[in-house]
Order: structure tokens, then sequence, then C-alpha cells
């Protein structure tokens, strides 16, 4: 796959060690890192890109699925960022294999969110038959990233948003001990009151949420 094959000389060739300790600190040392700020790596992958858009249309799902499986952080931020442009508006049943892989693996809140929002909410927008049955399967795993992306999904659908579902989800989670799930929560409710403020006010009122979560919807309202 020549797409795979620039991005990885691409990045090795600008790697930054000096960058590259702090980042990974960053994220809780947890993933390695060429050290390759968002600017810059963003500014790479659009010129590969361009060379290379007949193989990404027609090879999207192997390519984002073996830049997944490398190890440097900004190969995954690659990957996501081609998989969410090359699949928009073509997204078919099947892609939820890829997708749940890739909330599930190298997780953490800078690749599940984007996830959660730009791909999983996109398909779920696509081919809205699959919704109950999918955000149903990932509420009730005991996978923690797949509960959270569950409770995101609609960030940005503003007023498609289905808050009886939105609800659900939250009652569902509200005991958990889950910083990311309490934090999670409090975001969906709030982006949802930036565009519908009073269900979610009444909401939060007669809910018993974790004093995070309360804290993280009612952000805007104090």
């Amino acid at each position: 796959m020549s797409f795979v094959k620039e991005v990885s000389f691409s990045l090795e060739s600008n790697r930054d060690e000096a960058n590259a300790i702090p980042m990974k600190a960053y994220m809780k040392n947890k993933f390695v890192f060429f050290g390759i700020k968002s600017a810059l790596r963003k500014s790479i992958l659009r010129e590969i890109i361009n060379s290379n858009k007949v193989e990404l249309k027609n090879d999207i799902s192997e390519i984002t699925q073996t830049l997944y499986n490398k190890p440097e952080r900004e190969f995954h931020y690659c990957a996501m960022d081609v998989y969410s442009r090359f699949k928009k508006r073509n997204y078919n049943k099947t892609d939820i294999g890829l997708i749940e892989f890739l909330i599930t693996k190298n997780s953490h809140w800078d690749t599940v969110d984007f996830i959660a929002k730009h791909i999983l909410g996109q398909f779920l927008l696509e081919i809205p038959e699959m919704r109950d049955e999918t955000i149903r399967s990932f509420s009730n795993s005991d996978k923690m990233w797949l509960n959270r992306s569950a409770i995101l999904f609609q960030l940005g659908y503003r007023e498609q948003t289905d808050f009886h579902l939105l609800s659900q989800l939250c009652i569902k989670h509200k005991s958990s001990n889950q910083f990311f799930i309490k934090k999670a929560i409090g975001w969906a409710l709030r982006e949802y009151a930036k565009c519908n403020s009073k269900p979610v006010l009444d909401f939060v009122k007669r809910t018993d949420l974790k004093p995070l979560s309360e804290r993280e919807a009612l952000k805007h309202f104090i």
C-alpha cells in the first residue's frame, strides 16, 4: 500500500524526540509518539492524501486497520482522519466491525471521542436502522470505551439528538465511578443544552447524577 508507506516515511522523517517526550507524558505514557504536532501532521497527511485518493477510496478499511495497528500514536490519528473523510456518505452495515475495533484498540479519550462523534455518529446517521442494536450493545458492554462512545455518539447532532435515548443512557450509567463515564454524561447533556436547554435542566434536576456529571452538564448555566 503506497499510501501507508508514504505516511510511514513522512512521519519517521519528521520525528522530533523533543516533542515526543512531553506528548507521551501528556497521555500518561500509554503510547509512543513521533513527536509531530497536530498542524504539521495534518499538513503532511493532506499532501499524501492528494496523491493517493484512488487507493484511499478503494482500500480505506484495510489502510485504516494497517495504520491503527502501528505503535506510534500519530498513525492512529492519521487512520481516524482518513477513515472519517473517505467513509462519509459511503458507510455500509459491515463497517460496524471496524468501528468497534477502532474504539477498543489503542483506546483513550484522544481517539475515542473523535471516533464516537465523527465516525460512529456519522455511521448511525447514514444507517439509522442499526442505531438501537449498536448502542444497546455498546452500552451493555463491559468495555468502558464502548460505553462512553454510546453516550457521546450524538455529539454534534444538535436538534437531531434523540434526547429520550440520551436520557436512558445517562440513567443507565449514572452510578458509574469511571471518570470518563461521568465526564461523558455531563458533556453529552451540556452539548444538547446548547440548542435545547429546558429538557436538560429538567433532567438534571430530577436525576441523581454524580457531582462531576452534574457540574459538566450545567457548566454553561452556572
